[in-house]
């Protein structure tokens, strides 16, 4: 991830994927009952016929995944990557997550996070939260929007209930808004910031199907992409200017969308 004062150089090291997040990733089933329109590991399951559109919401236990012992590991895991946690898969996921943490893992928790999940990890791992963060995805403070994109997923007010929890239990907390689905998302970056103890992720949607989507959802789809334009990632990463970059983390999704001509027109 590049600092904001190396955005106007030529050479730059994009960093996509988990890699931009942590060194190796663990996940425990295949699905997500998320159901996310723009989910990478949704499209690639389709394509290489692991998983159909409709088998996708349906989560599968790993069982080699859950049963296996784990290691110590260099560097940052990430827990889960290609599905969330649940009410439905959290027993499983708390299994892996104490082998994890018992062999001494630094842990990335991503989620598009449930209060009953959270608390329940919180209370299990309260003794190792030194080795837990945790990266709550919240992408819009629009609940239709949510809806919409993120059908499966949790509500806003329990995401922000979900922050809020870790916060006051002393974990450290860190803030993924990607992909940003309200025009400016620094309205949640400020509603957030007093919550969040590391850092704040933003990102744009990079994956926007072209096709099979009905009339009354192409509004969705051109909105998405009026947020996606130059013109608006621009102003994005000029409004990051204010913050910490240390703090406030443009991803590298946003800067891969630009040429180098346009990166010179950021004031």
């Amino acid at each position: 991830m590049m600092g904001l004062d190396l955005m106007k150089t030529k050479t730059r090291k994009i960093t996509l994927g988990t890699k931009e997040w942590a060194d190796s990733n663990v996940n425990c089933y295949f699905g997500c009952s998320n159901n996310c329109r723009y989910c990478y590991a949704k499209k690639m399951a389709i394509r290489f016929n692991k998983k159909t559109e409709d088998s996708w919401k349906v989560m599968v236990p790993n069982i080699k995944n859950i049963k296996k012992g784990y290691r110590k590991r260099n560097g940052r895991i990430m827990f889960p990557t290609s599905h969330d946690i649940t009410d439905e898969n959290l027993i499983n996921c708390l299994i892996v997550l104490k082998k994890l943490i018992s062999s001494g893992n630094e842990i990335l928790v991503t989620t598009k996070p449930k209060p009953k999940c959270i608390k329940k990890i919180c209370e299990n791992f309260l003794k190792n939260k030194e080795l837990i963060q945790f990266r709550f995805t919240i992408t819009s403070k629009d609940n239709n929007l949510l809806k919409f994109w993120e059908p499966g997923a949790s509500s806003f007010e329990e995401r922000y209930e979900s922050v809020k929890f870790a916060f006051h239990q002393g974990f450290k907390t860190s803030i993924s808004i990607e992909p940003f689905l309200d025009k400016d998302p620094f309205d949640l970056v400020e509603i957030l910031m007093p919550y969040t103890t590391e850092s704040i992720w933003i990102g744009k949607m990079n994956y926007i199907s072209k096709k099979n989507f009905k009339t009354h959802e192409l509004r969705y789809y051109k909105f998405i992409r009026k947020l996606n334009d130059k013109k608006n990632l621009i102003t994005i990463i000029e409004k990051a200017k204010k913050y910490d970059s240390s703090f406030l983390r443009i991803k590298d999704s946003i800067f891969n969308a630009l040429s180098f001509q346009d990166l010179t027109k950021i004031k």
